[in-house]
């Protein structure tokens, strides 16, 4: 019965929205890693900062040398969909230059094993400035080599013109009290003039900052006119509950911490073992940070440049195969379901096992499974349970009549746990 149910929900939510799969930070080049875009200091919480706010966007990466590369970006604005907003002209978002602005501060590693250099880049800054709120897109190019494209950052900026409501709760039409959230939102346009809701406004919704099963559009039951829109009950906006985040901390490589069985040495690189992962047949509390990463070392002092990188080994106890290719999934990842993230299946142990080369720190993750459809969906031995603690945020676009472009006008984040 359970396994109908989900496949009565994922049709209804191929009806009633449709998936963004647009907003990705993606890495181009083997050389970058450790990829971080932050508004201020809020690494729990997605890239989003306020129009002519003091919290800046912080993007920062590290380059896998040594050498020093001239580093320039171009800054975009994009429509609620992410695709570029052609109808702008640079000078209608952005207040000094879009791109061509060099990446000046930077660091090389100490006493690592990794040799890298750091990179840190502000927005806003003396050179470029945001005059529009809405969906950026930053790609960074290296000019030593022919302005080759090293990475694309995606942040967005919100002009609070709208309020947003947000509430979360585990009484849903298709599953009461068990494996599912349902979520309920109302939009008020305040003085935004409103004409055709269909068309001026766009909405998106997010389970613990993850586009890759974002909900956008749904289709609202309530429609307030001249006032604003209301989401009850809304089938589209049921999510699966999930289970909490698995975790783990590498602070150094003399002993194991938290989360680490055991760390070794091979001669050239040195590996970390993550506690192996059981089934969870139920649920049961454990804090986590819903995907999100933080770089850090045992003393905390100078973790961007003082910080190794460490081979990182999971496994994942299951008595059989999924159907589907099963994936590592946390903010790090950017979403993206990609080999270097992929679990493969040990007939002989009934484990699942992946590596990856990580800087050393704080890491929440998830097992994701993708079906033979594309679509994200729960590791069955990981479970599904209403009492899961998120995080969902709710973004609201506006067209003003005539306008040129979607902007972000309303943004909402609630902690949810019962």
């Amino acid at each position: 019965m359970r396994v109908h149910l989900h496949l009565i929900l994922a049709a209804i939510l191929a009806l009633g929205a449709t998936t963004a799969t647009a907003q990705r930070h993606e890495i181009y080049n083997d050389r970058i890693a450790t990829l971080q875009v932050v508004a201020g200091d809020d690494w729990l919480s997605p890239p989003v900062t306020y129009l002519n706010s003091r919290t800046p966007i912080i993007i920062s990466f590290d380059d896998l040398t040594h050498e020093y590369s001239r580093f320039t970006y171009k800054v975009e604005h994009c429509e609620y969909d992410w695709s570029l907003s052609e109808g702008l002209f640079e000078s209608d978002y952005i207040e000094g230059f879009t791109e061509g602005n060099l990446i000046e501060d930077t660091e090389q590693s100490l006493n690592t094993n990794t040799l890298y250099t750091h990179y840190r880049l502000v927005i806003p800054n003396e050179h470029c400035q945001l005059k529009m709120s809405g969906n950026y897109r930053l790609t960074v190019f290296d000019d030593n080599n022919d302005e080759e494209p090293m990475f694309t950052a995606c942040f967005m900026v919100v002009d609070p013109k709208m309020e947003v409501g947000l509430q979360v709760t585990s009484n849903t039409d298709v599953d009461i009290n068990h494996s599912h959230q349902q979520v309920a939102m109302e939009v008020s346009y305040n003085n935004c003039r409103v004409i055709d809701p269909t068309s001026q406004v766009k909405t998106v919704v997010l389970q613990n900052s993850r586009w890759d099963n974002a909900v956008v559009n749904a289709e609202p039951q309530y429609t307030m006119m001249g006032k604003g829109l209301k989401w009850d009950h809304n089938r589209a906006l049921i999510f699966d509950a999930g289970n909490e985040y698995h975790k783990f901390e590498v602070l150094d490589t003399d002993h194991p911490t938290l989360g680490i069985d055991r760390i070794r040495w091979d001669g050239s690189v040195f590996h970390a073992f993550v506690v192996p992962d059981e089934p969870r047949p139920n649920y049961i509390y454990d804090e986590d940070a819903n995907g999100a990463f933080y770089i850090r070392n045992s003393d905390n002092v100078e973790n961007n440049r003082l910080t190794d990188y460490v081979m990182v080994h999971f496994q994942l106890n299951s008595p059989y195969e999924a159907k589907g290719k099963l994936f590592v999934n946390g903010n790090w990842t950017y979403d993206q379901f990609l080999p270097q993230y992929q679990m493969e299946y040990d007939y002989d142990t009934h484990c699942y096992n992946g590596q990856m080369m990580l800087k050393m720190g704080y890491y929440s993750y998830q097992y994701v499974l993708i079906d033979d459809n594309g679509r994200p969906t729960i590791m069955p031995t990981e479970g599904s349970y209403f009492q899961t603690e998120n995080q969902y945020q709710a973004l609201v676009y506006y067209r003003e009549p005539g306008g040129r472009t979607d902007q972000l006008v309303g943004y909402q984040q609630v902690h949810v746990k019962f």
